[in-house]
């Protein structure tokens, strides 16, 4: 390694930035922090993306509070993830200890117990939080491949149905409506209607269905309906401090591609409907993606593509996403290489692959003069090797931190406190009382009963038949969902309402405000 007073000096140089900064931490040398030379990250760069990473147990959370309490005071808007509830202390002031102020002191921190505006949120209202929702018109069927597991075929087949729905007027709001629509489509009254689109083979659609039974199961019902939430909502401000909203995700490993595809759809949300505002001084809003891994395992070429190009083009739309995992080769090279900011926490090489995604990790950070691969397993508690891009768009010197004290509680809020926050929220009185309108479903339904009410007048009013009608001649007769299709009613109807709705990156409906 290179002289002490060296690496120092590169240090403060590197990170002397002349705008804002989210405030890190310390150099740390031969284990001493050295308050003068301060590492930060440009407000500005902040839109730029960033990872945070390392092992389970090694201060990732208490990093993610640090900078979403730092975001806020500088008015900027914060959505995270809250796993394990540790992150609710957020809008709570932190509590003082000797061991507490004795390390801020080290770090030159000036530390101050400060709670901060937060909403909390829940999953279709399944925990304590202001329920999210979204449709299944507005989700997607790319979204709701990856969550279901689809192949590629069966994708193909799942958008497909989307482009009928939409196409014909059946809004697709919870799972009952899609489940509608694939048995009409499998029908002998439906099975006709994709006949010049390729069709719906009836395996397909099974095991689509059995898919979504499935999902339905792991309760995925609650997470469908209205009213859908207002990514909007998440930018919000109080006294002139960002907003930090936190989604509470209970029983995680039960469901986890629904939670990180959920994640997606409100980024995919949030590219569809901001403005352009290009280079800003600070972003409107970080979004903090935990459990990263979820997002990419299994995901097709074309859905990796997907995220890639939304990671890419939000920035411009004002809003930061740091991906929140265990090491870099988590996430795919072509995202990867878009993340400006690096907090890297302690990695563990026991096993063959703990060696090897170490070696991955060290390849990813650009040349210092520390032994990475070393340095890495040797971080402790709060400690992580950082590399930001400075205001100029350039990375700045690889730094060994000790990282700052969140001035929040860095402890679970009460479920009193909980309970309070959402009961005073505006968003609790917009969103937890749950809206089933008219949908495929209803509509569905109501052309099967229509169809046999006309069917049994004209039996009451037809004259007793001579003889059996010839085989043949049944061919050609209209079923009485075809009557119905075909009436000047039903295609007045299908010319207002039925034009098809236009998707996005992920095959997402784009929502007029």
């Amino acid at each position: 390694m290179a002289e002490t007073a060296d690496v120092v000096e590169t240090v403060k140089q590197g990170y002397a930035f002349g705008g804002p900064a989210i405030e890190l931490g310390a150099l740390l040398v031969d284990g001493t922090p050295n308050p003068e030379a301060a590492v930060r990250i440009p407000l500005s760069m902040v839109n730029r993306h960033g990872l945070v990473a390392g092992a389970t147990g090694t201060g990732k959370t208490k990093t993610l509070q640090l900078m979403a309490e730092q975001l806020s005071a500088a008015g900027v808007a914060v959505f995270a993830a809250d796993i394990k509830g540790d992150l609710s202390g957020i809008s709570q002031p932190g509590q003082s200890s000797d061991k507490l102020l004795d390390r801020t002191k080290t770090i030159g921190q000036e530390w101050t117990a400060t709670g901060f505006p937060t909403e909390f949120y829940a999953l279709g209202g399944q925990g304590t939080g202001i329920p999210i929702r979204a449709t299944i018109t507005s989700f997607g069927p790319v979204l709701l491949s990856k969550v279901l597991g689809l192949n590629e075929v069966q994708e193909s087949s799942l958008g497909l149905i989307f482009h009928y729905a939409d196409s014909q007027g059946l809004t697709l709001l919870d799972l009952k409506d899609l489940r509608s629509v694939i048995t009409h489509l499998t029908s002998d009254e439906g099975k006709g209607d994709l006949k010049d689109l390729g069709g719906l083979s009836a395996a397909t659609a099974g095991v689509i269905l059995r898919s979504l039974i499935g999902f339905a199961d792991q309760g995925a019902d609650a997470f469908f309906g209205e009213p859908e939430f207002d990514t909007a909502d998440l930018m919000q401000q109080r006294d002139g401090k960002g907003v930090v909203s936190l989604l509470e995700l209970p029983n995680l490993q039960d469901r986890p591609a629904l939670f990180s595809t959920f994640l997606m759809w409100l980024l995919a949300d949030l590219f569809h409907d901001l403005p352009e505002v290009g280079d800003v001084d600070k972003p409107k809003l970080v979004f903090f993606f935990d459990e990263a891994h979820l997002l990419f395992a299994d995901a097709s070429k074309a859905f990796l593509s997907s995220i890639a190009q939304t990671v890419r083009l939000i920035r411009s739309k004002g809003v930061g996403v740091f991906f929140v995992t265990q090491t870099p080769k988590d996430v795919p090279d072509d995202v990867l290489a878009q993340l400006g900011s690096r907090v890297q926490h302690q990695l563990r090489a026991h096993t063959p692959n703990d060696a090897k995604a170490l070696k991955a990790t060290v390849s990813t950070f650009p040349n210092s003069s520390y032994d990475l691969g070393e340095v890495l397993t040797q971080l402790g508690i709060g400690e992580a090797i950082v590399t930001v891009m400075n205001e100029k768009g350039a990375p700045t010197p690889v730094a060994w931190t000790r990282l700052r004290a969140p001035q929040s509680l860095m402890a679970p809020a009460s479920a009193e406190q909980l309970t309070a926050a959402v009961q005073a929220s505006a968003g609790n009185a917009k969103y937890t009382e749950v809206i089933d309108r008219e949908s495929a479903y209803e509509k569905l339904a109501a052309r099967v009963q229509a169809g046999a009410q006309q069917a049994e007048e004209e039996a009451k009013k037809a004259p007793e038949p001579k003889a059996a009608p010839a085989p043949r001649a049944q061919k050609h007769e209209k079923s009485m969902v075809e009557q119905v299709v075909g009436s000047s009613a039903f295609k007045q109807f299908a010319r207002t309402a039925g034009r098809e709705i236009v998707r996005g990156l992920f095959g997402a409906a784009r929502r007029k405000r």
